[in-house]
């Protein structure tokens, strides 16, 4: 059912523009300053892109095909808000108020929704001669159907009972989010992080989930009728090589490192689940191999990784911060999501006139944060840096246009 018109108003592009600037001094604590006020205004396919709208109210406002690219939409009350087939691509809508929202079909790829309210609802208002009147835009209120929602971070969000029938969430991070009731058929959760989070009850017919992280998800009484499970990351289990558990052999890697090979061991970790690890921040670890390991989530900051082999190893949604991976084998590797700031990826000096040379050919970089790292001399041949944070970082000339 279509909105009433007289529900909603309308706001010419001179008072829009005011409005705009007199909440950018109340944000900045400004004289003059006022915060936005646009609930129940009919704002169809305006242009807000990378507009600083946080804590704005556009409570019941029709979003219908707006364009809120890289906005920043932090606390902003947007319950019952049409945002049918807006483009909210990258924007930050951290504790955002979405209750009853509509955003069927809308573009929020890269986008932060940590913590969203996504519950149902509706908006209901006072109309002089209907009296109260409840605001319901074309579909239904809470709908995500056919969102695009890849690389999205909705952790801890609030969506139980939502429609996201058909909803792409690849390679989204929806840990600790509640969607008890939720319908998800047909959904795509490839590569998703769904850790900890809670699907009781949820319809989940037809979806997708292939190497989706699902260490300890409730699916309690979901339907799971036609769902690809295949190679799903479920819980990491504790585990032993040649009787030594793996802190054990770190340890012992670590030893090896430090006394130049006369004490410890060198450690070997093919194909090996390192999470249950949960930190190698700060160690000293030249020379690990582990092509094809599992490191998803790691906390790495600052760890000494020059020249391992890390090949094919999942390093998805890693913190890499300050970590030294000068000369490291990282051909065709995982790294969508990791946080790389200050990275060291140039070649590692062997002396004599030798060096070895980082490789991350084929690697996936998706959604990277890489400002101020060092890929000078890096082999990067076919890396997918789709929507990687580049900014600062000290690139090759071939890749400055990146």
């Amino acid at each position: 059912m279509a909105a009433a018109p007289k529900l909603l108003r309308s706001i010419d592009q001179s008072l829009l523009r005011s409005n705009l600037d007199a909440h950018a001094r109340y944000l900045a604590g400004a004289d003059g300053g006022e915060r936005a006020q646009m609930a129940y205004i009919d704002l169809t396919q305006s242009e807000l892109n990378d507009a600083d709208l946080a804590e704005a109210d556009f409570s019941g406002a029709r979003l219908h095909s707006a364009s809120l690219r890289k906005a920043k939409l932090e606390g902003a009350n947007l319950a019952g808000a049409d945002l049918r087939d807006a483009d909210l691509t990258g924007a930050s809508l951290i504790g955002a108020d979405l209750r009853g929202a509509c955003l069927r079909g809308a573009n929020l790829a890269g986008a932060d929704l940590t913590g969203c309210d996504l519950r149902l609802g509706w908006q209901a208002l006072l109309d002089n001669r209907a009296g109260s009147r409840v605001l319901r835009h074309t579909r239904r209120a809470g709908e995500l159907d056919h969102a695009e929602l890849t690389g999205a971070i909705l952790r801890g969000a609030l969506m139980p009972g939502a429609s996201a029938v058909a909803a792409n969430f690849r390679e989204a991070d929806l840990s600790n989010a509640c969607l008890p009731g939720a319908n998800l058929r047909d959904a795509d959760f490839d590569g998703a992080n769904l850790s900890q989070t809670d699907v009781r009850g949820a319809d989940l017919r037809g979806a997708s989930m292939r190497g989706t992280v699902t260490g300890g998800m409730n699916l309690a009484e979901a339907v799971t009728t036609g769902v690809d499970l295949a190679n799903l990351l479920r819980t990491a289990a504790a585990v032993c090589i040649d009787g030594k558990t793996l802190s054990e052999m770190i340890d012992d890697h670590e030893a090896w490192c430090e006394s130049g090979g006369r004490r410890g061991a060198a450690a070997i970790l093919n194909g090996v689940d390192l999470r249950s690890l949960g930190s190698l921040a700060g160690r000293q670890l030249t020379a690990l191999k582990a092509p094809g390991g599992n490191l998803f989530g790691l906390d790495l900051q600052g760890v000494s990784l020059q020249g391992c082999d890390l090949s094919g190893a999942d390093l998805r949604a890693t913190d890499l911060r300050l970590a030294d991976l000068r000369g490291a084998l990282m051909a065709g590797a995982l790294l969508d999501g990791a946080d790389i700031r200050g990275v060291r990826l140039s070649p590692l000096d062997l002396g004599k006139g030798r060096q070895l040379v980082s490789d991350l050919s084929r690697a996936s970089m998706r959604r990277v944060d890489l400002r101020h790292a060092d890929l000078r001399g890096a082999r990067v041949t076919r890396v997918d840096f789709t929507r990687a944070q580049l900014t600062g970082a000290r690139l090759d000339p071939d890749l400055a246009g990146c």
